[in-house]
C-alpha cells in the first residue's frame, strides 16, 4: 500500500509525541512493505508565531489545509497553549483545529478507553472497577453548541449577556449513529446513547432518531442514558459500556473523563472520520509546562496512529501489532511520569518510550509473518 500523510506536530508536546508515532508508522511500514510518505505543516500557535507579524497569520494556513485535503490521512500532535489566551478567537490555535475539523468534514470522533491490565493500579479507581474496561465513545463533532448559530456577547460591561445555540438535525443524528452501530456490530453489540433528553429538544429528537435507527441492527442492544447519569457510570462501573454515542459537548466532556480508565490522558487515542480526509490525534492537549523536556507520554499518539491503520488504511494486522507492541511494553514495567504512580515500573522518557515500542512493534510483526509463513 502507499499511504500519503500530513503530520501536523502543532504545539507543545505535539511535536515531540508526533516523531514517535511517525517512526511507529515507519518502522510498521518497512516490516509490511507499504510506502509512506510524510508532509509536515504548521497548524495552531505554531502556524501563529513562524514570523514576526502575528497580525497576518493563521492558525490554519491556507496551504496547510490544502496538504491535509491532499493526503490520505491527518495525523495531529496538539495546538495551543497560554500563551494565546489573549489572541482574539480567530486567531486562537482552537479555532484553527475547529476550522479543521469542518474543512475536513469529518463528523465522527472515535475515542477509544481502554484499561490496559499493567496500568489498573495507576488509575485513580479501583483496580476491580477498571480491570477489563473497554469502551469506544462515539461523539458528533460538527453539531451542536460548538457550531450552532447564532453566537454572540451583546451589551456594555456589567450588563453582558452571552448566547450560545445547540442545534441537531435528523440527518447529522442519522449518520453519528449509523458509526456507532456499525462499530458496536463488530465489538459486543451495545450501543448507549448519551443526551439529556428530560429538558433539551435537541436531546428528545436525538432519542427519537437514535431509536428509530436502532430497528436496522436488531443484533445490536441499544440503551439511553442521561449524560449525568453516564458520567457516574463511567466512574462507578465502566464495564457496562461498550459503544457510547453522544452529542458534540457531552462526549467531549465523557470522553476526557474516560481517562480516568486509562489512567491517564496521555494514554487516549482518538480518530475522527467520515468525511474528505480522516483526522487522527491523541486527545491530550498541548502540555507546555512539560514541553521541550522529553517527559510527555507518546502512547496516545502512537496509539492514534494505529487507529489511522484500521480505519483508514484497513491495515488490522497493522495496527494490531502497534497494540500489542505497546501493552508488552507496559507489561514490561516501562512508564512515563504521567502512568508511574503506584506501578512501581521503570521511569524513562519519551523518546526512550517511543524505541521500545519501536522495537516491540518490529519484533510483534516478525512473529506475525514467522505464524503465517509456518
Amino acid at each position: 500500500m502507499i499511504l500519503n500523510l500530513t503530520i501536523l506536530p502543532g504545539d507543545g508536546v505535539g511535536p515531540e509525541v508526533t516523531d514517535e508515532a511517525v517512526r511507529i508508522l515507519e518502522t510498521i511500514a518497512e516490516a509490511y512493505n507499504h510506502q509512506l510518505s510524510f508532509t509536515r505543516k504548521p497548524i495552531g500557535g505554531a502556524a501563529l508565531t513562524s514570523g514576526k507579524d502575528v497580525s497576518s497569520k493563521d492558525p490554519l494556513p491556507a496551504d496547510t489545509l490544502q496538504a491535509c485535503l491532499s493526503s490520505g490521512a491527518v495525523l495531529l500532535g496538539a495546538v495551543g497553549g497560554p500563551s494565546f489566551d489573549s489572541f482574539p478567537s480567530h486567531l486562537r490555535p482552537e479555532s484553527g483545529l475547529l476550522r479543521l475539523r469542518r474543512g475536513l468534514g469529518v463528523f465522527a470522533n472515535l475515542r477509544p478507553a481502554v484499561c490496559f491490565p499493567a496500568l489498573e493500579d495507576c488509575s485513580p479507581l479501583r483496580a476491580e472497577v477498571v480491570r477489563g474496561t473497554d469502551v469506544m465513545i462515539v461523539r458528533e463533532l460538527l453539531g451542536g453548541i460548538y457550531f450552532g448559530q447564532p453566537r454572540s456577547t451583546q451589551g456594555t460591561p456589567g450588563k453582558r449577556s452571552a448566547i450560545d445555540t445547540m442545534s441537531y438535525g435528523e440527518a447529522e443524528i442519522e449518520r453519528i449513529a449509523r458509526v456507532a452501530f456499525d462499530l458496536a456490530r463488530c465489538r459486543r453489540r451495545k450501543v448507549t446513547s448519551v443526551d439529556k433528553a428530560n429538558v433539551l429538544e435537541t436531546s428528545q429528537l436525538w432519542r427519537q432518531t437514535v431509536s428509530r435507527l436502532a430497528l436496522e441492527y436488531p443484533q445490536v442492544e441499544l440503551d439511553h442514558l442521561y449524560v449525568d447519569a453516564a458520567a457516574m457510570h463511567i466512574i462507578t462501573n465502566p464495564k457496562r459500556f461498550d459503544v457510547i454515542l453522544t452529542e458534540n459537548l457531552f462526549g467531549d466532556i465523557l470522553s476526557d473523563e474516560a481517562a480516568v480508565i486509562a489512567g491517564s490522558l496521555g494514554m487516549l487515542a482518538s480518530g475522527t472520520i467520515g468525511g474528505t480526509v480522516d483526522l487522527y490525534e491523541p486527545v491530550h492537549g498541548s502540555a507546555p509546562d512539560i514541553a521541550g523536556k522529553n517527559l510527555a507520554n507518546p502512547l496516545g499518539a502512537i496509539a492514534s496512529a494505529a487507529m489511522l491503520l484500521r480505519h483508514t488504511a484497513r491495515l488490522e494486522d497493522e495496527a494490531a501489532d502497534i497494540e500489542a507492541a505497546i501493552q508488552a511494553v507496559l507489561d514490561a514495567g516501562y512508564r512515563t511520569a504521567d502512568i508511574a504512580r503506584g506501578t512501581g515500573g521503570r521511569l524513562i522518557s519519551t523518546t526512550e518510550m517511543g524505541q521500545l515500542v519501536l522495537e516491540a512493534t518490529a519484533e510483534v510483526a516478525d512473529m506475525r509473518h514467522a505464524y503465517h509463513a509456518v
